[in-house]
């Protein structure tokens, strides 16, 4: 093999459809880890990869980094739900955990390619870009913040590059997991929303459905994962489509694809420090990556919706 790549947290949304497609480079070996906390078996079914069940900040495994035993690291493992209060928790799970996987890499000279979040921008003014308005609202953007001036603190020092993903709103194949977990939905508004279609509700949406984000489809970020593996230097960038949509136009879109007519139900938003609009500048994203998105929300929600009615959830990786 003359690569053999790690994927932390690769039994998750984005983590499994990133090693969908690893598996299927040639010369490609995976190692996938997870602690199954909210990753799900279900995802690696089809993905022939070395699966190991692990915390990333295991000692032998942080061993195993430090002595060269990989080409490549993606760091996708996290606590995901930006609902999560526990501060330290939250600190210890994504930003100490990174650290340590970081200070690992660095003996060994492996390039670190990690999941960053859109959640760093909070609500400040959109198009959201990368060094201006990083005010978190909550706990969980603030990890993600965090992860971003730890890596920038070793850029200089760091063998390879280091590149975070600040991720926007992704959606697609393989996130049904995040229904329940814990009680909690963190899956996409696709998901949440094409279920209560499927089970005969009104799509629900908080007052007045207005609320903007930008969408990013699942294949489109598995492509600029491995956009990474080329990138040049160390930094940090913007993943989504470069463009915001209201929620509502999800429901337009929904009711487009299925062929029916819906009638939304709008609710009070319980949540004080709910991100009102984000929008992903991506002008380092061209830079850092040379990479651009190819999915529009409408070919997006189109495509998962046809995996999702075939009664199909599991990963796809990239590019179709």
């Amino acid at each position: 093999m003359s690569e053999r790549i790690l994927v932390t947290g690769g039994a998750g949304f984005i983590g499994a459809n990133l090693a969908k497609a690893l598996v299927q480079r040639p010369g490609t070996e995976v190692v996938v880890i997870d602690d199954f906390s909210s990753g799900d078996w279900h995802n690696l079914i089809d993905i022939d990869c070395e699966l190991r069940a692990v915390d990333c900040a295991d000692s032998r495994l942080l061993e195993e980094i430090a002595d060269g035993a990989f080409t490549a690291i993606f760091h996708q493992a996290a606590i995901t739900d930006t609902t999560v209060l526990d501060q330290r928790r939250m600190i210890e799970v994504n930003t100490n955990a990174f650290a340590a996987l970081l200070a690992a890499s660095a003996r060994a000279g492996t390039r670190v390619v990690y999941a960053s979040s859109a959640g760093v921008y909070g609500n400040s003014p959109a198009p959201n870009r990368v060094g201006y308005g990083e005010i978190p609202e909550n706990v969980y953007g603030f990890s993600k913040l965090a992860m971003d001036r730890v890596a920038a603190r070793w850029y200089e020092r760091h063998p390879a590059p280091i590149i975070g993903m600040r991720y926007f709103n992704v959606y697609g194949p393989g996130e049904r997991h995040k229904q329940c977990k814990d009680g909690n939905k963190t899956s996409s508004m696709m998901l949440q929303l094409y279920e209560q279609v499927r089970e005969g509700r009104r799509p629900r949406l908080f007052k007045y459905g207005e609320q903007k984000r930008d969408f990013v489809y699942i294949r489109d970020v598995v492509d600029a994962n491995l956009a990474a593996l080329e990138a040049p230097r160390s930094g940090v960038c913007n993943i989504g489509t470069g463009r915001a949509r209201t929620f509502n136009e999800v429901v337009s879109n929904l009711g487009r694809v299925l062929g029916v007519e819906l009638d939304i139900e709008y609710f009070d938003n319980p949540y004080p420090f709910y991100q009102n609009h984000t929008e992903a500048d991506l002008s380092e994203t061209e830079q850092l990556l040379a990479w651009r998105p190819a999915w529009s929300l409408e070919d997006g929600m189109a495509d998962y919706l046809r995996h999702l009615t075939q009664g199909e959830d599991r990963p796809i990786g990239g590019s179709a």
